[in-house]
């Protein structure tokens, strides 16, 4: 069983999450060939069809591209969409709910500054 296979999302959406978080910390850096479906399957011990599900859903979206007969590589622009993807997804996930906490809190925006500011140092 692969190392990072644990949850309950589906796998091929774990596939292209693996895929962005390499291209985010630069280990595929853009105009860069990306593994093969075949590659990941076998890597992770997974069905073809399910990589190749990841990946084309990173084509889908224009993180990656195909060269025909030759293999799929990082767009030019894949790290600046998914730095503004990520930073969406972080405002929803973890800033909305925490002002709405801080909101049943009675928690003040100077209090919260406070807060993030004690959890920087």
């Amino acid at each position: 069983m692969a190392y990072f296979i644990d949850d309950n999302r589906p796998i091929f959406v774990q596939i292209a999450e693996r895929i962005e978080n390499d291209i985010l910390d630069g280990q595929l850096p853009e105009e860069s060939q990306v593994p093969s479906t075949n590659q990941f399957a076998s890597f992770y011990q997974i069905n073809p069809a399910t990589a190749a599900k990841g990946v084309n859903m990173l084509v889908d979206q224009g993180i990656l591209y195909k060269k025909r007969g030759v293999g799929m590589f990082v767009a030019t622009s894949a790290r600046e969409q998914l730095l503004r993807k990520r930073k969406e997804q972080f405002y929803e996930q973890y800033v909305v709910t925490m002002l709405q906490e801080a909101r049943k809190l009675n928690i003040t925006t100077e209090e919260l500054v406070a807060m993030i500011e004690r959890g920087e140092h």
